[in-house]
């Protein structure tokens, strides 16, 4: 259970007693929220614990809800601009009360309808949760207790640098896919699955589009088939590919795709011909 309230994060917090306008919550230091009634069930009782999150109402006043949004303090999400005053915009990040963007936090001017990727920040001034779009200071630093060599992760891509892509790891870390690791097409706002390379000492992260070591050839593999499936069984490709059609067709590279041929030659379920690649028909 949380010693204290803990804005914008998930609080396992005890159901201490009910009132007409939803169930108090308290933590083990006795700081008080109040879960409005739209969220109570019946299976809830007095006594137990649950997690909820915690965020500020309309008044500003601390508030509990068994819902989820996009991002939580310290993460970034794409989310919806669904309202623009003088003073910034408001976007939709999955409570029913829209996050607030100053207009001081937004890159260029936002405008309604629009998506944009927005990092949940907490304002000293206002002892708010805000949203803003400078988000390349606050990304948090990985360390290698966080994360692991080859571990799949979730990437937002959020800029485009002469390096790479700079991509949002798990919603919360900065990373970069560097552009001679990239074969396929990649925009900013995408999300992306990736898999950590190495993790920098200053923090960042270095990743990849695809897995190191055998879960990369098998992926590779696959893609392969399904290329194969999809197109009544003949591919284009064979060993004296040109590097740049193969990542066209396929979104590997040319040594990927080699791996892949071998390791499908070996398994008996492709035939390489001058003129391209087979699938065998099974017997």
């Amino acid at each position: 259970m949380n010693r204290y309230l803990e804005l914008g994060a998930v609080n396992r917090l005890e159901i201490v007693r009910s009132t007409d306008h939803g169930l108090v919550l308290s933590s083990e230091e006795g700081k008080e929220v109040l879960l409005p009634k739209r969220y109570v069930t019946e299976e809830m009782a007095i006594g137990e614990e649950i997690d909820v999150f915690v965020h500020t109402d309309s008044e500003d006043r601390l508030v509990a809800t068994t819902e989820r949004p996009l991002a939580m303090l310290g993460e970034a999400a794409v989310m919806e601009v669904v309202d623009v005053t003088h003073q910034g915009a408001f976007v939709d990040w999955g409570l029913p009360k829209d996050l607030f963007v100053p207009k001081m936090f937004q890159r260029e001017p936002m405008k309604k309808g629009e998506r944009h990727i927005v990092f949940v920040d907490y304002d000293e001034r206002t002892h708010r949760l805000v949203g803003t779009q400078k988000i390349d200071k606050k990304l948090a630093k990985a360390s290698k207790k966080s994360l692991k060599r080859n571990q799949e992760v979730q990437l937002l891509i959020y800029g485009r640098t002469d390096l790479g892509y700079k991509a949002v790891v798990e919603k919360r870390y900065d990373g970069l896919v560097f552009h001679s690791e990239v074969f396929e097409s990649v925009d900013v706002g995408e999300t992306k699955r990736g898999y950590v390379k190495r993790i920098r000492d200053d923090g960042k992260i270095d990743l990849l589009l695809r897995p190191i070591g055998k879960k990369s050839d098998d992926l590779a593999a696959r893609k392969v088939l399904d290329y194969l499936e999809s197109h009544k069984g003949m591919m284009p490709l064979n060993y004296k590919s040109d590097p740049e059609r193969i990542k066209a067709l396929l979104g590997l590279s040319r040594k990927n795709f080699k791996r892949a041929l071998t390791k499908l030659l070996d398994a008996n379920k492709v035939e390489v011909k001058e003129n391209g690649t087979y699938l065998r028909v099974k017997n």
